[in-house]
């Protein structure tokens, strides 16, 4: 027997989770949320203790479109009897732990979630949507994708996955002993950061070497000021969306470090371990940090993984040996393999990518009126916040009001102080469009 739904979401993860949340005051839409684990679990795998967001939880999955939801961070925090508690320790940040058990208690509350529950392939038979599971067929008229993106590693790394190599994804569910180790992490960034430091406070056993690689110059900040925060606003992503595509990518490149710097906080912990480590607790393992390092290939030798690197800085190739290699390289965007029937019928630009309109629905070659939205899929159609949870409520906001075809939840904001496009009544004194 089948089941019709008017919204089916792929995947369940804070995206979709945020989608059904919006979703389920709403009677008028029959809706359910496939995601094949068992229970929710976000980022399980970096979940180390003191480790924060690098976001305001006020941008959590609801408040910017509905902050009257039963299901705000805020909410949560009252339900769970520590609202004054939290106030008065006056975070800066708050920690991963409590934003991911803030999710979990969310998912325990819709009743529009379904775990443990695979797509096997989703086809278009011309009249909606057919979801084909093991044990039962759903078909849907609009989907809403949000399978999240891959572990990245590099293809010289990738043949080595295994015991002595692994993502950073897998950091916190792999067991494994640093204790006598020469450790190698790869990756400049937040995460890579953040396993040195729980590797020099030894919660892996004492290694006998922590060696931190990045291509980056230094270990450079993530940019979180005032203006460079403009980039995460509604008006930005309309303004970015608007530009032709071959301006996109090289914007947002300059960008990067809007999102993928390490945090001060960050910086400042790994900097004054170091500090102590040289001069307080001389016996205690310091890392090695290699900036300008580019590595192009690792091989094995006997027990031993041997990488090798290009000095960016004086131009010399190097090479190192590693009994560990941890890869902080980030994550890459791919479509689900259950959509596999569908891809062909995706519109996408000249680099691949899935041609994406203002509502975050995909451009495909069937009934206009039943869509693929995509989240998670368009940093170079509406710009750096796309893979963040900064717009992650505004951007449901923006889906659930396409689906029901009025403007429901507020998806707007006031404008940012910063013009990115020419003024459309400007005095002729003041700048004109060339």
């Amino acid at each position: 027997m089948n089941t019709r739904l008017d919204v089916a979401g792929i995947g369940v993860g804070p995206f979709n989770l945020s989608v059904a949340a919006l979703l389920a005051p709403l009677s008028e839409l029959k809706t359910a949320f496939f995601e094949r684990r068992p229970a929710f679990n976000w980022h399980p795998g970096m979940m180390l203790a003191g480790t924060r967001l690098q976001t305001s939880f006020l941008k959590d999955l609801v408040t910017s479109a509905d902050p009257t939801s039963r299901y705000s961070f805020l909410a949560y925090l009252v339900a769970q009897g520590r609202f004054y508690r939290f106030i008065n320790a006056e975070f800066p940040r708050i920690e991963r732990r409590e934003f991911a058990d803030y999710l979990r208690w969310v998912a325990e509350q819709l009743p529009n979630l379904r775990f443990g529950s695979e797509i096997r392939e989703v086809r278009h038979n011309g009249e909606c949507f057919v979801l084909q599971f093991a044990d039962q067929t759903v078909e849907a008229e609009q989907l809403v994708v949000a399978t999240g993106n891959v572990p990245h590693v590099p293809d010289w790394g990738a043949p080595h996955l295994g015991e002595q190599a692994l993502h950073a994804s897998q950091y916190m569910t792999t067991p494994f002993s640093a204790k006598g180790k020469r450790v190698v992490v790869v990756g400049g960034g937040q995460s890579g950061a953040e396993i040195v430091l729980d590797l020099m406070a030894g919660n892996r056993g004492e290694a006998a070497s922590i060696t931190l690689l990045s291509r980056r110059p230094t270990l450079e900040p993530l940019d979180e000021s005032p203006f460079t925060n403009e980039f995460f606003t509604p008006e930005y992503v309309g303004a970015f969306h608007q530009l032709p595509q071959e301006r996109k990518a090289a914007i947002v490149e300059r960008q990067k470090l809007a999102s993928d710097g390490i945090s001060p906080d960050t910086l400042r912990q790994l900097t004054q371990a170091i500090y102590v480590a040289d001069f307080l607790s001389p016996d205690n393992s310091r890392p090695s940090l290699l900036p300008f390092r580019e590595v192009c290939a690792m091989r094995r030798d006997g027990k031993t993984l041997r990488l090798t690197m290009h000095n960016g800085f004086d131009g010399q190739d190097e090479q190192m040996d590693a009994d560990l290699v941890i890869f902080a390289t980030g994550y890459r965007s791919v479509l689900p393999s259950c959509l596999a029937p569908l891809s062909e019928r995706l519109r996408r630009d000249r680099h691949g990518r899935l041609a994406l309109r203002e509502d975050f629905s995909a451009e495909w070659d069937g009934p206009a009126d039943q869509r693929l939205f995509f989240q998670n899929a368009g940093r170079l159609s509406h710009g750096i916040a796309d893979p963040q949870l900064s717009l992650a409520a505004w951007r449901s906001a923006v889906i659930v009001n396409s689906l029901l075809g009025r403007r429901h939840y507020n998806d707007s904001d006031a404008a940012t102080p910063l013009n990115w496009t020419a003024p459309q009544a400007a005095p002729a004194s003041t700048i004109v469009a060339a």
